[in-house]
């Protein structure tokens, strides 16, 4: 059994195979029989998992194990309490409605690469960091839920899953390692 972590650069799609216009995982991981657990859109970076086993792969991805996902948002505008409550409560979006989560103003990481391309910077228009952690994961849900309550997406960064964490495993964009499936299993 293989558990590989993998830290996708922004504008790489999730697939291995080959993308007409974008880089994929094809381009940075050339392991056979590894398939990612889960997915990050083209426009997200940050965290990834990818295993050769099956049974692994569903209790990392499918929400009936509850797996905690952190994703680092840069939005525009400012976080008020207001808009965190609405955050943080259960929300109805176009075809879901999301479960509640844990959505928290933070000071902006000063340990985060540098994207590229950067994002863009409008001087009259402030901008906040905020940590949101989800049990579930729908397509583009951070995303979904930041727009929805006035403050759009700039920068989305997984920072975690699960047990598993960047902070810990230190890899910069397109850098991946190996470890030991235990460290998933812990938790």
């Amino acid at each position: 059994m293989t558990l590989i972590l993998f830290n996708k650069p922004f504008g790489v799609v999730s697939q291995f195979s080959p993308h007409p216009e974008r880089a994929s995982l094809g381009d940075f991981l050339s392991i056979p029989n590894i398939y990612p657990a889960g997915r990050l859109d083209a426009d997200s970076e940050g965290l990834m998992l990818l295993t050769d086993d099956g049974k692994l792969q569903h209790q990392i991805s499918h929400p009936a194990y509850e797996k905690s996902k952190t994703y680092l948002v840069q939005v525009e505008g400012l976080a008020q309490p207001a808009l965190l409550a609405r955050l943080r409560a259960p929300m109805q979006l176009n075809d879901f409605t999301t479960l509640g989560c844990h959505a928290v103003r933070i000071e902006p990481p000063q340990w985060l690469w540098q994207r590229e391309p950067p994002v863009r910077e409008r001087s009259n228009v402030p901008t906040d960091w905020l940590a949101i952690t989800l049990t579930e994961g729908k397509n583009r849900q951070v995303r979904k839920m930041t727009a929805a309550v006035g403050l759009p997406t700039l920068r989305l960064v997984r920072q975690s899953i699960g047990p598993l964490s960047l902070a810990t495993h230190p890899l910069l964009p397109g850098e991946w390692c190996v470890i030991d499936p235990a460290e998933w299993l812990r938790d």
